[in-house]
This record gives structure tokens, sequence and C-alpha cells, in this order.
């Protein structure tokens, strides 16, 4: 084994499988887990069954959004030389902590998430058992590779803070220190703009997919709303209102939006003058992505064989943790 990933700090995240990613996944998680495999002992994993929890009826679409979504973290850049990806479900050793954990977590815990509360009185339908406990099959998640780092947004620490709460009563009540408390790495951002200015998602029909071809971006970013009292090209504009801006901001240098802001106020550029910056820098950024891509989607073998090695090299610290577990419990016969 590696003796450097031995001694990085280790980080675990995981993403729900929805399919190919867009710009938000992106630049809310997947730039970030690209930068930390360089520093961290780092394990992605794909949480399907965290998705059941939600959708349990869906099950149709569940294996090729497994696939398309991995094809995209390694069109990102996540190497699984450096990185640990699998899939979830391929480790029934989460599912054994996770019942282990229930033992002595208190169900009033779950039950205060407010995710949990506000979901379950728009849908009735998830008023499951899975749908309670995913909170602490969370925590079996990230507690079996006691994880050190745990990189979120701001509206998912509480999730942290259950892990850390249940790490601390299971050392507590077995009185051995099997688990360290996970810390969160808040992410740089968790928003970002669609094309309708709204936060973008694929549900919303906002998104700029990562491997959209260039023509197809072009014609997202084309007609795209800007500055609602900007109605004739001779009337002049504020970046402020402009759904457009946002992206700008991430997208293009300062000089430019400088000059783009002067064009926009004095009406001295139009608008789809202003926008052409943005495709450029926007085609730019994903054409080494689909370059990538289309490599793994032409052998779909290599990506399958990437998840299993993967759940190989995640077996083996989760079994190694599973004993100590069984040990504290008693269960060590």
């Amino acid at each position: 084994m590696n003796t450097e990933a031995i001694i990085r700090p280790r980080v675990l995240s995981g993403m729900r499988p929805t399919g190919a990613l867009h710009l938000g996944h992106y630049h809310g998680a997947l730039k970030n887990w690209v930068r930390l495999q360089a520093t961290h002992d780092c394990f992605f994993f794909v949480a399907d069954w965290h998705a059941l929890t939600t959708h349990y009826q869906q099950r149709e679409d569940i294996e090729k959004n497994v696939y398309d979504m991995v094809v995209d973290w390694l069109a990102a850049g996540i190497d699984p030389e450096q990185a640990t990806l699998f899939i979830q479900s391929r480790m029934p050793e989460h599912a054994e902590l996770f019942t282990l954990l229930a033992m002595s977590t208190p169900s009033s815990w779950l039950e205060r998430i407010p995710s949990y509360k506000d979901q379950v009185e728009k849908n009735k339908e998830l008023a499951t058992y899975g749908f309670l406990g995913y909170p602490l099959l969370q925590a079996a998640d990230i507690l079996i590779y006691k994880a050190a780092f745990v990189p979120v947004g701001e509206d998912q620490t509480a999730h942290v803070e259950v892990t850390r709460e249940v790490a601390r009563r299971f050392n507590r009540i077995y009185d051995t220190p099997v688990f360290p408390e996970p810390q969160t790495l808040l992410t740089e951002s968790s928003r970002l703009t669609g094309l309708d200015g709204q936060k973008m998602s694929k549900s919303a029909g906002n998104a700029i997919a990562m491997r959209d071809a260039p023509e197809l971006v072009e014609e997202k970013i084309r007609t795209m709303p800007t500055d609602p009292q900007r109605v004739r090209r001779s009337d002049a504009g504020d970046p402020a209102r402009c759904p457009v801006w946002p992206l700008h901001e991430l997208y293009t240098n300062a000089g430019t939006r400088a000059d783009l802001a002067e064009g926009c106020k004095t009406a001295g550029i139009g608008c789809l003058d202003c926008k052409q910056p943005l495709i450029d820098a926007i085609q730019k950024e994903q054409a080494p992505w689909r370059e990538r891509a289309n490599e793994y989607l032409a052998n779909p073998k290599q990506v399958h064989w990437i998840v299993e090695v993967g759940a190989e090299r995640a077996r083996a610290v989760a079994r190694k943790t599973l004993r100590e577990v069984r040990s504290a419990m008693g269960l060590a016969y």
C-alpha cells in the first residue's frame, strides 16, 4: 500500500447518481475533489443507496446514471490512481455498520433533522424507515473509513454534526475510541446560476451539462434572459440585474468583465456581444472533459474495472473498522 496515502488525512465524499453532471456539480464539488486528491487520501463514492431513500420506485435508470456520473468524475480530472472510487451498494460493510450504529443511536436524533420533517410534510410517501435513517447511513459511510474531513456546502453541515454525535456516543457507550470525529471542509461554491437566473438544476431544466456539445452551449447561453430593463439595443443596462452576469463573475477575467460592464451600462455593446466571451470560456473549459469522457465511453469495461478496484481498496479499510466495532460491541466471536 502507498505509505504516502496512509500519512495523508482522509477525505470522504459521495454523490447520488443523477446521471450526467452539469456545471453546478463541477464548481460545487468536483473542482474541489480534484484539488483534494493531490493532498489527501480521498474516498469518493456513488451513493446509490441514498438515491433509493427518496426515489425507491425509480429503478429503471439507476445503473445508467451511476456510470454516466462516474464518467463525468473521470472527465473532470478525478484520478483513480490518486483517489479511491467505488459504488456504495457494492460495499455491504456500510449496511452492517449502519445496523450496528442503529442499536445505540436515539431515533429522536434522526427525527429532528429539518430536511426530514420538511420533505415528509410535502410528500407522505417519504415516511419510510430508509428516509428516516439516511443520516445514520451517511454517518456509517463516513465513519467506516475514519474520515478526518467531509467536504460539504453550508447547508449540509448538520449532517456531519450528526455523524460526530454518533461517533461520540458510540465511543462513550463502549468505552473505546473506535471513531474519530470528522470535520467539515466547506466548499467554496455551493450555488451556480442556471440559464434562468435560478440555481442550476437538472430537474429545473436550466442546466449546462459538463459534456454538452459546443453548439448546444452556444445556443443555451445566447437564449438566456438578460437585464429585463434593456428592451432595445440602445437601452443602457445594469449587469447587477442580468442573470448572465453571475456566470461572467465565475468564467470571465476581471479586465474583460470591466469592459463588458462598461459596454452594457453605456449601451456600447449588445447582449449577444456580452455573451460571446462567456460562451468561449465555457467551451474552452469543457473541451478536455469531452475528450477524456469519450475515451471512457468507448471502453465502458474500463469504467467498471475502476470502480471494482476502488471497491476492493475501500473494502480493506472498511473491514478493518468493522473488526474494531464488533470487538467493542462484544461480537468478536
